[in-house]
């Protein structure tokens, strides 16, 4: 499951890209990134990347048909605060994915006949 980091204002956030087979769409999922679990055999110099942590704002995209609007579900018993840039940022891989599954099903339909 491919997953992409931003930093803003000192906190890591995290998008991650998964194929959600109950809703037959792909779910883009937006977290605050959570340290990796730390080895015994790493180093105190080793640099932590951060992982994906429990979604906050999930948006599904219908991938099989068109017709059906992406949606966004908000998660959680806490209160989050969403800085804008995180926020723009996140709508944005929505957009772009809503984009890809929009254009594999125009490519994947079969041509009208007239």
């Amino acid at each position: 499951m491919p997953w992409e980091l931003r930093e803003h204002a000192g906190r890591h956030y995290a998008v991650l890209f998964h194929y959600a087979l109950p809703d037959d769409a792909w779910s883009v999922e937006l977290s605050e990134a959570v340290p990796a679990p730390a080895r015994e055999a790493e180093s105190a110099d080793a640099v932590v990347t951060p992982l994906p942590g429990a979604a906050f704002l999930v948006a599904l995209v219908p991938d099989e048909d068109p017709n059906l609007e992406p949606t966004v579900h908000i998660h959680g018993h806490d209160e989050y605060v969403v800085p804008y840039e995180i926020m723009r940022w996140f709508m944005e891989q929505v957009t772009d994915q809503v984009e890809r599954c929009r254009t594999a099903f125009e490519q994947a339909r079969p041509e009208a006949v007239e």
